[in-house]
């Protein structure tokens, strides 16, 4: 039965190294599939071949797709990372304005300053601000809304 005084440190070290590099070497063979399957500049018999190649020869195939298309990869890598970013900030965008929509305070306070400066009357204001809080109510309380 082993303990752990017979397991010497240096052993636990290349121990803990070849593992490492067991899980880096999946690591880059998943990553150079998914890019195979990504690139739509291969046709699909080149794909096919890459894979076999990949998969038959791992540690050349390997080898050989980093030396041949290494740095077209880090090109897809970054296209798509910048492309998920574009999505990302106009979802943001979009999410932030609303939708496009004004808010029931913009509406107010924009109702509220053509009053001011003589465009609308008193009546067309109150008119106008019972729409924008009735379409604004949530369901239910359209009716309970004070009309002022």
């Amino acid at each position: 039965m082993p303990l752990a005084y017979d397991y010497p440190l240096l052993s636990a070290f290349w121990t803990m190294l070849w593992i490492f590099l067991w899980v880096m070497w999946f690591f880059l063979l998943f990553k150079i599939v998914f890019d195979i399957f990504r690139d739509d500049s291969l046709s699909g018999w080149g794909k096919t071949g890459w894979l076999l190649f990949v998969i038959v020869l791992p540690f050349l195939g390997v080898l050989v797709y980093l030396i041949a298309r290494g740095k077209d990869m880090g090109r897809r890598d970054a296209e798509q990372v910048r492309a998920r970013q574009q999505m990302f900030d106009s979802y943001v965008r979009e999410t932030a304005s609303g939708g496009g929509r004004p808010s029931p305070t913009d509406e107010l306070v924009r109702l509220s300053e053509m009053r001011a400066r003589g465009e609308i009357t008193q009546e067309e204001f109150q008119r106008a601000k019972n729409l924008v809080l009735t379409d604004n109510a949530p369901v239910g309380r359209a009716a309970s809304v004070p009309h002022t």
